[in-house]
């Protein structure tokens, strides 16, 4: 037997336990019940900005609204991956409505993500990679000019102000791939997105004074930014890159991929990314079977002696500035010498 063929079966082995232990199975009640609760919470945000009024206690609203988008979007994650339904069209249908409540487009960042999932941590092929602003490989820390090699040289101590702009970044870049016609469903997106912004912009200034409504925009986009930005970096940044021909699938996700232990408030805040090598092992699997999932996955690794990382929260950041620092290190040192 080849080794190809080896690796092929050792993954097809660990898809059988995982099958036949109910792990793959629809969830629709859970889902039911999450979209719903976010929906109340969503119009509910809503509704409390309408009655406050013209307040410096809407700040509070700006930053519920920035836990609620992160979690509409983690829906839309879901959706992405086809966990809610087991067929494309209803879940592309929840993703693109959900898409259009945070003013992102559904059908780009789909795109993007697949391509992240199918070579994860690929230094030519990650778009999650390829972000000018940081420097995720020596080879790109070197190749960096003027204000950007600049940046990577200082970018762990950039990188918290860096992800304030995420949630600009998911509006910006969505809303151009959709003008470009880059997206399905061009005209539905186009317009919820029209919609959104219409209708954000318009209700925070007629409501709000404008000093008050600029601050509110900006303390709510840069929240859900560092929430994003927060709930995806760990999963990959700090652990091995790829290059040329990658390993074998299992190894691709396992070798690439961090967890984060917790328990079920980790599992809500992260929206199960915490579960990175199960979710990207198993893209399809409904985020409540995910935790079932880890130690199966985990011993399964331990047996087959594939490298399994798993750490806490706080230590994840760690490891991930640790690395931007360790890669703008050379670039500190060209400068003063």
């Amino acid at each position: 037997m080849s080794a190809g063929t080896l690796d092929t079966a050792t993954y097809a082995h660990l898809l059988a336990q995982v099958r036949d232990a109910g792990l793959l199975r629809r969830r629709h009640g859970y889902y039911a019940v999450v979209i719903t609760a976010n929906l109340l919470a969503f119009a509910g945000a809503w509704v409390g900005f309408a009655f406050l009024g013209d307040s410096w206690w809407q700040l509070l609203i700006a930053a519920l609204l920035a836990v609620l988008f992160a979690q509409l979007a983690f829906v839309g994650h879901d959706a992405g991956h086809k966990q809610i339904f087991r067929t494309r069209r209803p879940n592309d249908a929840v993703g693109v409505v959900h898409g259009g409540l945070v003013g992102m487009s559904y059908q780009w960042w789909v795109h993007g993500h697949n391509r992240h999932h199918a070579n994860p941590n690929h230094e030519e092929h990650d778009p999650d990679l390829d972000i000018s602003a940081l420097a995720f490989t020596a080879g790109q820390a070197s190749g960096k000019r003027g204000l950007l090699r600049w940046m990577a040289k200082h970018q762990a101590l950039l990188f918290f102000p860096l992800i304030t702009l995420e949630g600009l970044n998911l509006h910006v870049s969505g809303v151009g791939a959709v003008w470009r016609g880059e997206t399905r469903a061009r005209r539905l997106e186009g317009a919820l997105l029209s919609a959104h912004i219409a209708g954000y912009l318009t209700a925070v200034f007629i409501v709000l004074s404008p000093g008050v409504a600029v601050l509110f925009i900006v303390v709510h986009q840069a929240l859900w930014g560092v929430y994003m930005g927060c709930a995806f970096a760990p999963n990959h940044k700090g652990m091995p890159t790829v290059t040329g021909d990658p390993p074998d699938f299992l190894r691709r996700q396992v070798l690439t991929s961090r967890n984060i232990r917790g328990g079920r408030l980790t599992d809500f805040v992260l929206g199960g990314l915490n579960y990175q090598i199960e979710h990207h092992l198993f893209p399809n699997m409904p985020r409540p079977h995910l935790r079932r999932a880890q130690p199966i996955v985990e011993e399964f690794c331990r047996e087959h002696g594939i490298p399994y990382t798993q750490t806490g929260l706080l230590d994840s950041y760690r490891q991930v500035l640790g690395h931007l620092h360790r890669l703008g290190a050379p670039l500190r040192t060209a400068t003063s010498t």
